[in-house]
């Protein structure tokens, strides 16, 4: 089992533990054309009320191995595997940021970027979840496009904007975020406000031939 998987099978057990067994509904999973997926969002006003970023408990070890969730999507999405030594200290290595079509050989130079921003998530119905949902939130390794290594300063400009306000400044890369960015929207089940799905259902024009498959997250 790769660092990726096991991390994000401890994830979901301690959420589990928790929250008790998932309804025979919720673990299923689902499939549709983009455009179809982004029909089927449902809409809701957002709401920032109580909002911390401390809410979601983010950068764990889940599996205990020494790496947190940021160094196991480093070591997942490398292009050039780096060295791995002591407490998970990663040196040497290539990563591929495609916000942006850059590539780095420095760690410092990239975030780890949650797809749909945490502020974002909370907007969007995780004001509503327990602790430990919102921190199987902010350490999803189960699905790859969750969490992405990009470059450092555009993931700065996305800030907690939706794609209503903010796509990937690499033309070529919209399609896939976009598809990503609903992915995880329903993994998680979370809603879009108007502005957003708008925007979302305008894009799709533009990406043909896609497909979304999820896994609802529990």
């Amino acid at each position: 089992m790769n660092r990726r998987l096991r991390a994000a099978t401890t994830i979901l057990v301690t959420a589990l533990a928790t929250t008790g067994p998932a309804h025979p509904a919720e673990a299923a999973g689902y499939s549709a054309p983009l455009t179809t997926a982004v029909a089927g969002l449902a809409v809701a006003a957002e709401n920032r009320t109580g909002y911390s970023r401390d809410l979601f408990p983010h950068w764990i070890d889940a599996d205990g191995d020494g790496c947190t969730t940021r160094n196991e999507v480093l070591l997942a999405e490398a292009v050039s595997a780096p060295t791995v030594t002591g407490t998970c200290t990663l040196t040497g290595g290539r990563w591929y940021s495609y916000y942006d079509d850059a590539s780095w050989t420095a760690t410092g130079d990239l975030d780890i970027d949650h797809m749909v921003p945490l502020a974002e998530a909370w907007d969007s119905g995780a004001r509503t979840w327990s602790t430990s949902r919102r921190q199987a939130y902010a350490n999803d390794l189960g699905d790859s496009r969750a969490l992405a290594a990009v470059t450092d300063n555009v993931n700065q400009a996305k800030g907690d904007q939706d794609p209503a306000g903010w796509l990937p400044p690499y033309a070529a890369a919209r399609c896939r975020y976009v598809t990503e960015w609903v992915a995880t929207k329903i993994r998680w089940r979370l809603t879009v406000d108007n502005a957003e799905k708008s925007a979302l259902t305008g894009l799709t024009g533009g990406c043909p031939n896609i497909t979304v498959s999820v896994t609802y997250a529990y």
